[in-house]
């Protein structure tokens, strides 16, 4: 199963749900007024929204994700990689790296990614 659009305002309200689900909507409610000065009306619109696209659940009033943090960052870096260096990790690594010189421990951690998918 691909893993759903999910826009930027969704996201900010994702990152609200992921930090304290399983959470009540009420709660959802106050946090997303507090968090993103949502009126109730807004949050029960992006829940109904999400639930519908299959990104969360909610049953009895309690909300939960169906899909993780990951899963979401992956969907949309794979995306722009698709989109903007025609699926090739190395330009976009390139391009990353022309503006953002790598750190020693950067460095380091992308080698161990390497020899992992290596081996």
């Amino acid at each position: 199963m691909d893993t759903p659009k999910i826009f930027e305002s969704e996201y900010r309200f994702c990152e609200i749900l992921w930090e304290n689900e399983p959470v009540s909507s009420s709660a959802l409610v106050r946090l997303c007024s507090e968090q993103l000065e949502w009126k109730k009306s807004t949050t029960y619109t992006v829940i109904r929204r999400l639930s519908e696209r299959g990104v969360l659940k909610s049953e009895n009033a309690v909300v939960t994700s169906l899909v993780s943090k990951e899963e979401v960052l992956t969907a949309e870096s794979t995306e722009v990689v698709e989109k903007t260096f025609s699926g090739s990790l190395p330009s976009f690594i390139a391009a990353f790296t022309r503006k953002k010189p790598l750190t020693q421990k950067e460095i380091d951690e992308i080698q161990q990614i390497i020899d992992a998918y290596k081996g």
